[in-house]
């Protein structure tokens, strides 16, 4: 069974300090605008929350997964 193809953790790391140092600050004027960026962030730590329990249960059932960087490292790999 070929590794099942996962996003790399510091994806949902990088977006997050992004929103949160970047995008949260820049909202402070605009409570709108800054609820919309705190679901953001939430669903992402969710997403990522989900994505590690994925993996324990990989683990636990013996499944192999990979996390990679990009589409263009997987593109070849999956059309084998």
């Amino acid at each position: 069974m070929n590794p099942l193809p996962l996003p790399s953790l510091v994806h949902y790391e990088l977006l997050l300090q992004l929103l949160e140092r970047k995008s949260l600050t820049m909202t402070y004027e605009q409570p709108a605008l800054q609820e919309q960026v705190q679901q953001l962030i939430v669903t992402l730590r969710k997403a990522k929350a989900q994505q590690k329990q994925l993996e324990a249960i990989c683990e636990q059932t013996k499944i192999p997964f990979e996390h990679y960087w990009s589409l263009n490292s997987i593109d070849g790999q999956l059309n084998e």
